[in-house]
């Protein structure tokens, strides 16, 4: 006769998976696209990594400083979070490299965009990048464009304009660097100024502007007060590419220099790629782009957040993503923080700042633990029990809800308590709203009767609130 009573089956202990790396059942391979080569003209890699290497001495040469003078655990930075260097260090370092303290602040502020220094709370190290700086053309390429990318960051924007307006032109921007790299020479700046009026009209339309309500009687101001021209805007925009390399500003015209023309191109050719894809997701808003990317496979998915990416400012890129994080469907939680990955560490300030929002929490924290270089296998190590406990709920809700019955049971291998009636206690205990959920779907799919019926059990105690 075959006992009814529950056995404290024993559950295999093993490495956590991120759901995004389990095979899709409905996966379907994309053909392979031959490499597409760069537009007649553009220098060769090695050339490029030369050119971006001599454009950033300056703030690799604060870097490696910082990196030698400083030293891990030495205070040199202010308590404001961002890394800031404080006066006393700036000062060193001034004098250590025969350059002004002013100099040594922007140079910093550069290696921080850059990525060959990585800030993490209040304190900073040096990033990999400044690592394979000498060895890697890779390394500094992606260092050059992550630059690039945070070029409004770079140079201060102008006083006196409302952030919407600011806002609109960065948002503008990449379509006027996509005509400049189609035009393939020198652009008059009044025609570029024409381009971006038009773009930001188009994305104010999309927004639908239409002041509501009673409308206020027509104020006279004086022409003085406020210029309404994006002229003030387009110059800022343009100096600060300039200011990052990216083109060349001067008597009315811009042109791209070889690295701004090769870094356009790449983020064109990524985003004709996701066009030409099944699920071309660039149009699409963050949480439409990480559904039409739930049924690829790792690889396939990470093309597609690239162009995604590439095709937005990267600021509102991460706020989007976050925001489908926040959703109720548990598998685009996961999968925001997989592209958030591809992201990189232009989003460690966001990623932090949302740390403490217990639905993100423990996936906030797998990614800084990443970000700070932690093998990924090893990364779940960083969650407290009941944080673990709290995202084994989350992953199996969202297996539950879009994958197939033996996935979720698989999914049990994956818990960090080594039995059964353990996991059942702790679930109990974390207080995730799709608990039980979870753990009907569960013993609905358990081959085991009587794991299914200890399942079930502890599904109606927290249904009903018992112990």
């Amino acid at each position: 006769m075959t006992s009814r009573i529950p056995r404290d089956s024993r559950l295999r202990l093993v490495r956590p998976r991120p759901l995004a790396a389990a095979p899709r059942a409905v996966n379907q391979r994309r053909p392979r696209r031959p490499a597409p080569r760069p537009p007649e003209g553009t220098p060769a890699r090695a050339e490029l990594a030369r050119m971006a290497r001599s454009g950033l001495a300056a703030a690799a040469r604060v870097a490696h400083w910082a990196d030698a003078a400083l030293g891990p655990g030495r205070a040199g930075g202010t308590s404001d979070g961002k890394g800031t260097l404080s006066d006393a260090t700036a000062e060193r370092a001034a004098l250590a490299l025969g350059l002004t303290a002013a100099q040594v602040r922007a140079d910093w502020d550069t290696a921080r965009l850059a990525g060959l220094v990585e800030v993490h709370g209040d304190s900073a190290r040096p990033g990999w990048r400044l690592r394979a700086w000498d060895r890697d053309d890779s390394a500094v390429l992606r260092g050059w464009v992550a630059l690039f990318d945070a070029w409004s960051l770079a140079h201060p924007e102008p006083e006196r304009h409302e952030h919407g307006a600011v806002a609109d032109v960065v948002s503008a921007m990449p379509q006027l660097l996509s005509f400049l790299q189609l035009s393939a020479g020198s652009v008059p700046v009044a025609q570029l100024l024409d381009l971006l009026e038009q773009r930001v009209t188009e994305l104010r339309t999309e927004r639908c502007e239409i002041p509501y309500g009673p409308r206020p009687e027509p104020v006279t101001v004086p022409a003085a007060a406020e210029d309404p021209s994006l002229a003030p805007l387009l110059d800022w925009a343009l100096h600060a590419l300039a200011s990052v390399g990216a083109l060349t500003y001067g008597d009315g015209q811009a042109t791209l220099t070889p690295l701004g023309n090769w870094a356009v191109w790449v983020k064109l050719e990524q985003i004709c790629v996701a066009a030409q894809s099944p699920a071309g997701n660039i149009e699409q808003s963050a949480e439409g782009m990480l559904r039409g990317c739930a049924q690829l496979r790792p690889n396939a998915a990470r093309d597609e957040y690239r162009a995604w990416l590439a095709a937005r400012p990267v600021g509102s890129a991460v706020t989007e993503l976050l925001g489908a994080a926040r959703g109720d469907d548990a598998l685009l939680r996961g999968l925001a923080f997989e592209a958030l990955r591809v992201v990189g560490a232009p989003a460690e300030p966001d990623v932090r700042a949302v740390a403490d929002e217990p639905t993100l929490r423990p996936y906030a924290l797998l990614w800084l633990a990443e970000h700070d270089g932690l093998d990924p296998e090893d990364a779940h190590e960083v969650l407290t029990r009941e944080e673990a406990t709290w995202l084994w709920v989350d992953t199996a809700a969202a297996v539950a809800d879009h994958g197939e019955a033996p996935m979720l049971v698989r999914h049990l291998e994956s818990a960090v308590q080594p039995t059964v009636p353990m996991l059942l206690d702790e679930v109990r205990a974390v207080g995730h709203p799709r608990t039980v959920q979870v753990l009907v779907a569960l013993a609905a799919a358990h081959p085991d009767p009587a794991l299914a019926k200890a399942v079930r059990r502890a599904a109606f105690q927290v249904h009903t609130g018992g112990s």
